[in-house]
């Protein structure tokens, strides 16, 4: 059975954070894919896999966050549902991108050149860059409130542009599938998640 383990995000700089030198790790079972799925796919359905991992495993690091930062319940129960959301859909790009042949991230030591843009990304694609991984990390209370949901807004708005590429431009199938779930999950997230800035 394939396992893949997702790894808390952190920042560059931890001696500030006792927590980000010993980041949790969250471990789930992949899932199997059907056979039809292997038929079709060109190079536009594996960039959307191989990208949307990494992207994937730092929304999961922040959702890791909220605890002990944030005693917003809503916000909690929010972060609870995307890590429960993602976390099997990283299991599925996995097993997608090995029945295509290609290359398949497959936990922290295999993420690679990928470990940079888990840990903080450059802000393509709404990634957020070290130095926002390590405000975040040090904020608490109301002020992590605001960056959290500013920051995960942005994550998910690239998301959806990933999704958006891969539906118009993609032939896997089930890859579209994905991307249409993870468009229509992540907007009803999005639109949460800004009323409840404006509260």
């Amino acid at each position: 059975m394939l396992l893949v383990g997702v790894v808390a995000a952190g920042c560059g700089s931890s001696e500030d954070d006792d927590s980000a030198s010993a980041p949790a790790t969250t471990t789930v079972a992949a899932t199997s894919v059907p056979a039809e799925s292997q038929a079709t796919h060109n190079d536009t359905d594996v960039e959307f896999l191989q990208e949307m991992y990494p992207h994937h495993a730092q929304a999961i690091g922040m959702a890791e966050m909220v605890d002990g930062r944030t005693d917003n319940a809503e916000l909690v129960a929010l972060a609870a549902q995307i890590e429960a959301a993602q976390a099997p859909e990283m299991n599925q790009m996995v097993v997608l991108l090995e029945q295509f042949g290609e290359p398949a991230p497959m936990g922290p030591d295999a993420m690679g050149e990928h470990m940079d843009d888990h840990m903080g990304g450059n802000g393509d694609d709404g990634m957020l860059s070290p130095d926002q991984m390590h405000a975040l990390m040090s904020a608490e209370g109301a002020e992590f409130d605001r960056l959290w949901l500013e920051g995960m807004i942005a994550h998910h708005e690239g998301a959806i542009e990933m999704s958006n590429t891969v539906i118009a431009e993609g032939s896997n199938p089930d890859v579209r599938a994905m991307a249409e779930s993870i468009f229509e999950t992540q907007q009803a997230e999005i639109d949460q998640m800004q009323t409840m800035l404006g509260q």
